[in-house]
């Protein structure tokens, strides 16, 4: 138990010896440019620059044609739809066609009642003029 304590207070004041030991130089002014140990560094640098900016332009693409496909997949149904509807009104329209002459029959009668009501306003009305001009009401 006291092992691990004792490598942790350990790692802790190297660390705490490393930052004191740049601070001491940028205090002085003696700030050093870090040069990369590795050959391959500055070639990977560009290769994340190149990576970067071709994810963002495929991410572009990508939405373009996710965008294209919708507006072209509605308008496609739009139109079948439309098609659809109209032969649905046809079949439609062709069944009704037989049943079409009951349904004039029907009009008809409606008509006929319609007549009537209009001349039972009118007789109301006349009869209203009439009792406002006697004076009965």
């Amino acid at each position: 138990m006291y092992l691990p304590f004792t490598f942790l207070f350990l790692s802790l004041i190297g660390i705490i010896l490393m930052i004191a030991r740049e601070l001491v130089l940028v205090r002085n002014g003696q700030v050093s440019a870090v040069e990369h140990s590795h050959p391959f560094v500055p070639d990977l640098q560009r290769i994340k620059n190149l990576t970067f900016k071709k994810s963002k332009e495929i991410g572009y693409i990508i939405l373009f044609i996710t965008l294209r496909f919708f507006i072209k997949s509605s308008n496609f149904i739009k139109t079948k739809s439309i098609i659809y509807i109209k032969k649905i009104k046809d079949k439609i329209s062709k069944k009704n066609s037989i049943s079409n002459n009951e349904t004039i029959q029907k009009k008809e009668v409606a008509k006929y009642l319609e007549i009537i009501s209009e001349y039972r306003q009118k007789i109301k009305k006349i009869k209203h003029i009439i009792k406002e001009e006697e004076g009965i009401e």
